[in-house]
């Protein structure tokens, strides 16, 4: 999907972002929290009455410190935690465990509309304030905290196709070091219909955990002497691939607003949700043959009660099908 210009809101240095993004895992936070961030973004711009909308949003990690430690004489890792509030009475509450991380991540976001900045020097203007904005808001529930290389950069993608080219070839670098999310919908549909062709009881769940965990194999039959497959050996992987939070399904009806007790806002209709779990792949930025393959998405579908973030334009390399078929 093609944008009429590109925001980069580089090294946004988080400080204790939710960990703990779904029920199954924890980690990296949720896709929804960026995609709500830059919803954010777009009410505070209306809000000054810019005809700018923001479309799709790029994750580039690089940097990521789980707020956890390892006790002595413990085999598990455990979250550092707070106790607080204490109750009515002094004593001190229960915890509600929370897990926290410390990250850094650059974001690259979609620009459309009639009031995106055409001379380089507005632009620069125009991209500092969007960081100024930013830099007051959470994102994934953590505090955003001003640090060194922190250059905003706003590109409107025109001239001829050469010279687009040599623009995102500048703009990748300024995401290295670094790992984008994007989303393998399509390779987790791959292993389930591999895996039911041997069992047809295994759903998709079973195929997530498949891919994401470590796997260790027996020997393999026929395998050279001086091979790692001859003795029991990890199985390897096609890529950096993680379990990820994409999204929220609907557990019932849409309730009427203020018909649920305790609910944050009365007047909005609410509705019980889950958690929905997709296949995510950490890849380096220079891999991919247009920046846009790495923008996420969402998307509604009332419906279907469904509520979903994913990369629409992804597409894998030739060399990653090859290796991942060479493993097979």
């Amino acid at each position: 999907m093609k944008h009429e210009a590109l925001l980069l809101l580089p090294h946004l240095r988080v400080q204790n972002a939710n960990a703990i993004a779904g029920p199954l895992s924890w980690g990296f936070p949720a896709v929804t929290a960026f995609t709500g961030f830059v919803h954010a973004l777009q009410r505070r711009l209306q809000a000054d009455g810019l005809e700018i909308e923001l479309d799709g949003v790029a994750i580039v990690c690089h940097r990521f410190e789980a707020q956890t430690s390892l006790p002595a004489g413990k085999r598990t890792h455990v979250f550092h935690l707070t106790r607080n509030p204490v109750n009515a009475d002094g004593s001190t509450a229960a915890i509600v465990e929370e897990g926290r991380a410390h990250l850094e991540v650059s974001l690259l976001i979609g620009l459309r509309g009639a009031d995106i900045p055409d001379t380089r020097e507005v632009q620069q203007e125009f991209a500092a304030f969007m960081l100024d904005l930013a830099l007051g808001m959470r994102l994934a529930g953590g505090s955003l905290l001003p640090g060194p290389g922190q250059y905003p950069q706003l590109l409107r993608r025109s001239g001829t196709p050469e010279e687009q080219a040599q623009q995102l070839r500048r703009l990748r670098r300024r995401l290295l070091p670094g790992f984008a999310l994007v989303g393998r919908c399509d390779l987790l549909a791959e292993h389930t219909a591999q895996l039911q062709a041997v069992d047809p009881q295994v759903d998709t769940l079973d195929a997530l955990l498949d891919l994401t965990r470590m796997n260790i194999d027996p020997p393999q039959e026929n395998a050279a002497a001086d091979s790692p497959a001859a003795g029991w050996h990890v199985r390897p992987r096609a890529g950096w691939l993680v379990p990820i939070p994409v999204g929220y399904r609907a557990l019932g009806e849409v309730q009427p607003a203020g018909s649920v007790r305790n609910a944050r806002d009365r007047d909005t209709p609410f509705c019980f949700a889950e958690s929905l779990y997709s296949l995510g792949q950490w890849l380096s930025p220079h891999r991919v043959r247009d920046l846009s393959e790495l923008f996420w998405y969402h998307r509604a579908d009332t419906d279907a009660g469904l509520y979903l973030c994913e990369t629409t334009d992804y597409q894998p390399q030739d060399t990653e099908k090859e290796i991942r078929h060479g493993q097979e």
